[in-house]
């Protein structure tokens, strides 16, 4: 099973090209001198370069946050976050916390630890539901194949 945002993604693929888009009108209005006197400034092609540059970086950091999934199946997990990735067998994780007013879920594991899923986010409502539900389903199944 595959799980990712569904809003977050959304927001992130529309605004993102549009920053860029912005930056790079924005770099081709500036151009020459920006004030009159002997303190004027000229916005030249390379400061134009350097801000169409910007907004490509700026687009791939807001594409960053379409990035969150999270993989499982009966045998283990993986959790992809902004930054950062983890795989996990069940055997580790005692539970999956879903609590009001949590952005959202968390895997409580057998350390003590808990691990943020941001896959799983509480403003995609339903979706997010499911996905616990789901996730909480395989949980399960893998703790009761393990136990004797």
């Amino acid at each position: 099973m595959i799980i990712r945002p569904r809003k977050i993604r959304r927001v992130c693929f529309v605004l993102a090209p549009v920053v860029a888009v912005f930056f790079a009108v924005l770099a081709t209005a500036l151009r020459g001198p920006f004030s009159s006197g002997p303190d004027a400034g000229v916005f030249g092609p390379g400061d134009q370069v350097a801000m169409v540059i910007l907004g490509l970086l700026l687009g791939g950091a807001i594409l960053l946050f379409a990035r969150p999934r999270v993989v499982a199946d009966a045998q283990h997990i993986e959790v992809r976050n902004v930054l950062g990735e983890h795989s996990l067998p069940w055997a580790v994780v005692r539970g999956i916390v879903f609590e009001r007013g949590n952005p959202w879920v968390s895997l409580e594991l057998e350390d003590d630890d808990t691990l943020a899923v941001m896959a799983v986010q509480a403003n995609d409502k339903e979706h997010a539901v499911a996905a616990v539900r789901a996730l909480r389903a395989l949980h399960a199944a893998a703790h009761d194949s393990a136990t004797p």
